[in-house]
């Protein structure tokens, strides 16, 4: 016997047949409740202490003054960002950084991630609880069937919204690539025309809006960053790292360079779009030339079967009949 099974026996006879489920209850119940304090006893930041001491009785106002400034939706999340933050400084930019490509650039995105995270694994593992003992679990159930019902549903939540994140990155990916050759385009004729490159930059993000977000919110970013002074290159790799995509980021290295160097922009940019529309024509080829094999499964299954019936269902009628009385 091994030290589990010692444990669900020796619960089954102390607390009955629910005894396993009711030990579990416990568990999570202690910790959940041990970790209230921890949340609500948070020292405050030294920082935060000298701002009151100077701002003296003017409190409210600098409050007032703060909740104006932050536009998050998830400000209260900031007294447990000890518990809501991975405390590695890498491991805190990683998950940034993939927020920020799946379209969640808010500063408290990483926070809102793992409350979601924290939410949904817990109410997992209560409702895998509940199901088990309410549904499940009968004189025949064993350890591994306790253990599958209630972690399974508990790390199913824990794991959806990184799924979901995952999800969002490939299809905003998708959406910029798919408009990225037109915005060349558009900035290519913005800098022919006379503007500089902030300027197309501007009109590029208002004319993409209605038919690509996604790729006109990123050049919107840039035209912003650009305003407040910020050093050009650094503006355009930022924004290559937050699309995540490798034409943009290619085009951002071509852009920084042609700066460096001193080139003509509008030539690079009418370069760099006959290459994006000649690849965009090569990914359009390569999905048609994919299709066939895609179909060929599904044109088996849908059209071999009535064929078949079609064409030996008259002999197989004719061969019963043949030896059948007149």
């Amino acid at each position: 016997m091994t030290t589990m099974e010692a444990l669900v026996l020796m619960l089954t006879e102390m607390l009955g047949p629910n005894g396993p489920m009711i030990a579990v209850g416990v568990i999570v119940a202690f910790v959940a409740l041990a970790a209230v304090p921890l949340i609500l006893t948070r020292q405050d930041d030294p920082i935060e202490k000298l701002k009151r001491a100077q701002s003296g009785g003017n409190d409210q106002v600098v409050d007032k003054k703060e909740k104006l400034r932050r536009k998050s939706a998830n400000a209260k999340l900031d007294k447990y960002k000890a518990f809501l933050e991975p405390q590695d400084a890498e491991e805190l930019s990683s998950v940034q950084l993939k927020l920020m490509q799946a379209g969640y650039p808010s500063r408290d995105a990483v926070r809102a991630f793992h409350l979601a995270q924290m939410v949904l694994g817990i109410g997992g593992l209560i409702a895998g609880v509940a199901y088990f003992v309410m549904v499940k679990q009968t004189d025949a159930s064993t350890t591994k069937d306790m253990l599958m019902w209630t972690l399974g549903p508990g790390a199913a939540g824990y794991m959806l919204p990184k799924y979901w994140v995952t999800r969002r990155v490939e299809a905003r990916k998708e959406e910029i690539t798919a408009g990225f050759p037109d915005s060349l385009d558009m900035m290519l004729v913005c800098v022919e025309a006379g503007q500089s490159l902030d300027q197309a930059i501007v009109r590029v993000a208002e004319e993409l809006r209605p038919s690509h977000p996604a790729l006109a919110h990123e050049f919107q970013i840039v035209a912003h960053e650009m305003k407040a002074g910020k050093e050009k290159s650094q503006v355009l790799s930022d924004m290559g790292e937050r699309c995540g995509v490798q034409d943009v980021s290619s085009f951002t290295t071509v852009l920084v360079q042609s700066a460096t160097f001193g080139t003509s922009i509008a030539d690079a940019l009418r370069v760099y779009a006959s290459e994006m529309r000649d690849k965009r024509v090569m990914r359009a080829e390569e999905a048609a030339n994919k299709l066939p094999t895609k179909m060929t499964l599904a044109t088996m299954m849908l059209t071999v079967p009535p064929l078949l019936i079609i064409l030996v269902s008259p002999s197989i009628i004719g061969i019963m009949n043949f030896g059948a009385p007149q």
